[in-house]
C-alpha cells in the first residue's frame, strides 16, 4: 500500500500560534488558498481513495482541493493529539511539554503513544482492506507520527523534530 500523507492547511489558530489539538478549528483564508492548490501539489498521482479526521479542517482541505471527486473515509482516529486542558493553549507552552508527554497523557487528554496507537489502529485496518491502493491521507501531527514510527522512525525522534512544511510525504506500508 501506498500512502501520501498531506497536512491539513492551515486554519486561524496556526496563524496565532495556538495548538489546537482536538478542537474543531476552520480554515483561515490563506488555508482556503492552500486547499485549492492541493490537488495540483501532489500532480498526477492517482489515488484511489482519500482518508482524513473528522475534524473540520482536514475535512474542509480535502472537500476544497478534491470537489468530491476521489471517494473520501472519514476517521476519529485520525485526529491530532487530544491536548485535554491545553487544545487551544499557546503553541509555545504546548510546545514545551510534549517531551514530557510521550508516555504520560496531557491533563485530561493523551499520550503521544495513545494517539500514535489509535492511529495505528487506523492504517492497519486500512492495509487490510486496501493492500495494493493508492491512498492519501490528510490529517495533523500525530496522524504523520503514526506513519512515521510505522516506517522504522522512534516517537521520541518524532516528537523532538520541529515541524517542516512541504506538499506530501510519501510512504511504503
Amino acid at each position: 500500500m501506498k500512502i501520501y500523507f498531506a497536512t491539513h492547511s492551515t486554519t486561524t489558530d496556526n496563524e496565532k500560534d495556538i495548538a489546537s489539538g482536538w478542537n474543531n478549528i476552520e480554515l483561515s483564508p490563506l488555508g482556503v488558498q492552500q486547499s485549492k492548490k492541493l490537488e495540483n501539489a501532489l500532480g498526477d498521482i492517482k489515488f484511489d481513495i482519500i482518508c482524513c479526521s473528522d475534524l473540520i479542517r482536514a475535512i474542509d482541505t480535502v472537500k476544497i482541493a478534491f470537489r468530491e471527486k476521489i471517494p473520501v473515509i472519514i476517521d476519529k482516529r485520525l485526529r491530532e493529539l487530544n491536548y485535554g486542558d491545553f487544545n487551544g493553549k499557546p503553541k509555545n507552552i504546548v510546545d514545551k511539554m510534549k517531551a514530557e508527554r510521550i508516555k504520560m497523557p496531557f491533563p485530561k487528554g493523551e499520550s503521544y503513544e495513545q494517539a500514535i496507537t489509535r492511529v495505528q489502529e487506523f492504517f492497519k485496518e486500512l492495509k487490510q482492506k486496501y493492500p495494493d491502493k493508492i491512498i492519501l491521507v490528510v490529517g495533523h501531527r500525530a496522524t504523520q507520527f503514526g506513519l512515521d514510527t510505522l516506517t522504522g522512525k522512534t516517537l521520541e525522534d518524532c516528537v523532538k523534530t520541529p515541524f517542516k512544511w512541504q506538499p506530501f510525504w510519501e510512504y511504503n506500508l
